[in-house]
């Protein structure tokens, strides 16, 4: 199921497994963070990644609501969350609606949507 290969994918993210995450990407997997661009391939969405998620202590992605269609070989999943991360003593939490399209297995896209100036007044806050 689609679902599962997307609800792995965020467990990985939230135990700090980055490598492991990306093991659920196609090689060629588009990652398009809506408001700040997109990035392809494996590689790409590590090098995205690494440093944001680097800073924080712990994260934890809450799906508040999620739908799936399809396969684990051509599905699609929709979810809505809140990303929460955690540095020390200081947290935000981010509002996400995210699209998730399966392929053979892989996410071939993810696409996550959310208000970018939420994201970088959380961020200043953050010191």
């Amino acid at each position: 199921m689609p679902a599962a290969i997307v609800e792995s994918f965020i467990s990985a993210i939230e135990h700090h497994d980055l490598e492991f995450a990306l093991t659920h990407l196609s090689e060629d997997c588009e990652y398009d963070n809506v408001p700040m661009g997109s990035v392809n391939g494996r590689d790409a969405v590590r090098a995205t990644l690494a440093p944001f998620l680097g800073m924080f202590d712990a994260i934890e992605w809450v799906t508040t609501h999620q739908v799936a269609s399809g396969t684990a070989a051509d599905g699609v999943v929709m979810n809505e969350r809140l990303d929460r991360f955690r540095s020390g003593e200081r947290s935000l939490e981010l509002p996400v609606a995210g699209l998730f399209v399966v392929r053979d297995g892989h996410i071939t896209l993810w696409r996550d949507y959310f208000d970018k100036e939420t994201l970088l007044v959380a961020m200043a806050a953050l010191g």
